[in-house]
Formats: structure tokens, C-alpha cells, sequence
């Protein structure tokens, strides 16, 4: 005999009797909820469908996007610019791919390579809407947008905007390759910002972290002039 636990939410796991209670009150619920109930089941299995559905386009158009972009991405390594960002007639260019593929991988890709490419021609409102527009979780391409639009803030002389972005840039996934070169960069923007102390602690952080780094040297530097400003104010 199952030993019966009178009261207990649980007591349906014990009893054999309760058990079949138990699921004659669920039957009685359904036929009095039936449409309810498989309105609910439809409405998953459309999302479910729905969300196949959407992948499945996605994924298509990632395809088509990376085809299109191939010729553009090849104008962006001989540095023509201008055919990379628009075309040259027979191609898409990198504004139009990001445009029109924003939801893939390319097209996000597109907004990479076109933000670069408008850095460099110094269109600098242009190449931040770009950068910031793109995203990745990749160990040192999304560090490398933070940086260029921190570089893009700098020519502008919007310093402030540009401390905010190489912190995200030295901060993001730290590596002793190329988190040195973005700490230079905040430390620098501190400077021209007039936060001299700012700016000394971040070379004190950057020697300390990297003592091998190349730009350490530099750090020493920069660090020993601006040391002797501050005595100097």
C-alpha cells in the first residue's frame, strides 16, 4: 500500500487515486478551454515556423550580400574609396550593401569596411554613423571600430567623445597586442583634453600592464613631460 500523505500539494505523486484525479481535472479543463488551448499551440507554431522561416531568408540573403560585396572589398584594399563606398557601375558598393543587407553578417560587415573608407577620406560624421552601426563580437575587430571612431572624435577635436570610445576600445577583451596602442590613444585624448592626470594614470597603467608593449617606451615618455607640466602648474 503506497503511503498516502493527507493534505500535501504533493499527494497526487503518492496516491494512485489522487493521480487520476489529477488528470481527470486537466481533461475537464481542456474540453472546457479547447480553443484556448489550440490557439495557444498555433500561435507557437507559427513563431517557431515563422522564426525558421526568417533564418532561412536571412541566411539566403548573407549568401547574396557576400557575393556583392567581394568586388567592393577589393576596390577597399587598393584604396579606391570612392568605388568602394559607391560602386563603379557594374557593382554594388559597401553603402548600398550595409543598406540593404543590414540584418546579415556582410551587410554588417559593409558597415565596417564603409566607416574606414570614410575615415580615411575624411568624412568623419559619415565614417561614426558607420562604426558605430556595426557590431561583433569578435576578439579584435569590434576594439578596432571603438578605436577608429575614437580617431574619427580626435579629428573632429571632440576629445570627450573620443576618450569615451578608445576606454570601450581599450577595455573590450583586453590583449597585449593591441590594447596598448588604444590605451596611447585614450591617454593622448586625456592630454589634449587637458586632464593631464588622467592622462599620466593612464601611462602609469599601460607601463605597468605591458612592459613589453612597443608603445611603452613612448608611455615612459610622454609620461615624464607631462609629470613635469603638472609640477610646472
Amino acid at each position: 500500500m503506497s503511503k498516502i500523505n493527507t493534505g500535501s500539494k504533493l499527494e497526487f505523486l503518492e496516491d494512485p487515486d489522487a493521480l487520476v484525479g489529477q488528470f481527470g481535472k486537466a481533461e475537464v479543463f481542456l474540453e472546457k478551454n479547447r480553443n484556448i488551448v489550440l490557439g495557444l499551440i498555433g500561435i507557437v507554431v507559427l513563431a517557431v515556423a515563422g522564426f525558421i522561416g526568417y533564418r532561412y531568408y536571412v541566411d539566403g540573403q548573407d549568401e547574396e550580400a557576400q557575393t556583392a560585396m567581394f568586388p567592393s572589398v577589393y576596390e577597399w584594399e587598393s584604396d579606391s574609396l570612392k568605388k568602394a563606398l559607391n560602386g563603379n557601375g557594374a557593382n554594388e558598393g559597401l553603402v548600398a550593401i550595409a543598406d540593404g543587407y543590414g540584418a546579415t553578417k556582410a551587410g554588417n560587415l559593409a558597415d565596417f569596411y564603409a566607416g574606414v573608407a570614410q575615415l580615411k577620406q575624411g568624412k568623419f560624421d559619415e565614417a561614426i554613423e558607420r562604426l558605430k552601426g556595426f557590431s561583433s563580437s569578435d576578439l579584435l575587430i569590434q576594439a578596432r571600430a571603438y578605436a577608429l571612431i575614437g580617431d574619427a572624435y580626435s579629428e573632429k577635436k571632440s576629445y570627450g567623445e573620443a576618450i569615451d570610445y578608445y576606454k570601450k576600445a581599450a577595455d573590450y577583451k583586453p590583449n597585449a597586442f593591441f590594447t596598448p596602442t588604444y590605451m596611447m590613444k585614450l591617454a593622448v585624448a586625456y592630454e589634449q583634453n587637458k586632464q593631464l592626470s588622467e592622462a599620466i594614470s593612464t601611462y602609469n597603467q599601460l607601463i605597468e600592464k605591458y612592459p613589453n608593449s612597443s608603445e611603452t617606451a613612448n608611455a615612459k615618455k610622454y609620461k615624464s613631460v607631462l609629470e613635469g607640466l603638472a609640477g610646472e602648474s
